[in-house]
């Protein structure tokens, strides 16, 4: 007890008294001093006295599937400092293979009392994943948003960029190029925003007239060794441009066409997707279509924030607009002798 006292003080910057009146509610402490105490307390993985274990702290956990995809950092940085701004203390939950599972994590944080939880890129997008733990959430009436296209039946807050509108630019600028020959590389076959890619890309290319049939249309993991596989594939088909499901998938498909002897964009022209970090510094700088992450990120924050206020939000689904960014990986197509 004493060194746990200790502990939760030095982190608020308080006196032990100060802990055990708070701990054993005594009057004396400001709300502020009080919330704060409690915070300390979970935050230091110490179980609050059982009089205290009713109350939800002012944690919210964030959840990603990753921190390699530069995009999931930028996404936690603006969640963090909205989540800040309403006095909220995030508590970031990233998952590693072989490591703590998402449903394990949904556990911790129920066991931790906390607030709200924010995902991003999590298995409610894969219809084939378990779901079983966001019904537990559903069951504690916990406030839950999540970041873009989920699977129908979770009734949660929605915030997403819009996959739709988000390929019909990248289909139209290659169409645009001349690009009759068009690749689509996207995740697997169950996760939704590639789902929706894949229907309105080939709404876009019938439109444009051109064809977008099965054998130019590729599923991989989400990372650069994927993209490079799936391209690798594409160009036995001759295509000449090809839109990626994300960036790290694009980075893959640069590196795959130059594997193959050719070159990005005078023989392939490649379309990224997120407009994450550094992608103005690639070779070529790559060609993409921008989230809109901090306008998402701030409004999947202030539906979290209305819904631990008790104030009623919409759960449907709020689409942003992307942002076709035209860098060096897109170029007219060559004819080939």
């Amino acid at each position: 007890m004493t060194r746990r006292l200790a502990q939760v003080a030095k982190k608020v910057g308080v006196s032990e008294a100060t802990v055990s009146r708070v701990l054993n509610e005594k009057p004396g402490v400001s709300d502020a001093t009080r919330a704060a105490v409690l915070t300390a307390l979970d935050v230091l993985g110490y179980e609050r006295p059982t009089q205290l274990r009713g109350e939800r702290a002012r944690l919210v956990g964030l959840v990603l599937p990753e921190l390699q995809n530069p995009i999931f950092p930028a996404f936690a940085e603006v969640v963090g400092g909205a989540l800040a701004g309403q006095g909220f203390t995030p508590v970031l939950c990233t998952q590693t293979a072989g490591g703590v599972s998402e449903a394990d994590y949904v556990d911790l944080l129920l066991e931790q009392h906390v607030s709200g939880v924010v995902f991003f890129g999590g298995l409610y997008a894969q219809g084939d994943a378990p779901h079983e733990h966001y019904d537990r959430l559903a069951e504690r009436s916990l406030p839950t948003v999540l970041l873009n296209a989920a699977i129908d039946h979770l009734d949660f807050p929605r915030v997403s960029c819009d996959d739709a509108v988000a390929v019909e630019q990248a289909i139209g600028h290659l169409n645009q190029l001349g690009h009759r020959r068009i690749g689509m590389v996207l995740g697997p076959a169950d996760h939704m925003p590639s789902r929706r890619k894949l229907d309105a890309a080939r709404a876009a290319a019938a439109k444009a007239g051109l064809e977008l049939p099965d054998e130019c249309v590729e599923r991989a993991l989400f990372s650069l060794e994927g993209g490079q596989a799936a391209t690798t594939r594409l160009l036995r088909q001759g295509v000449t441009g090809i839109v990626c499901a994300s960036d790290p998938l694009a980075l893959g498909a640069v590196r795959a066409v130059r594997r193959a002897g050719l070159s990005v964009p005078e023989d392939v022209s490649v379309i990224g997707y997120d407009d994450s970090a550094f992608m103005t510094c690639t070779d070529p700088p790559l060609t993409t279509v921008r989230q809109p992450i901090e306008a998402m990120g701030r409004a999947a924050v202030e539906l979290l924030a209305g819904e631990i206020a008790g104030v009623k939000v919409t759960h449907d689904e709020l689409l942003f607009e992307p942002e076709l960014v035209v860098r060096g990986s897109t170029a007219p197509v060559r004819a080939r002798s």
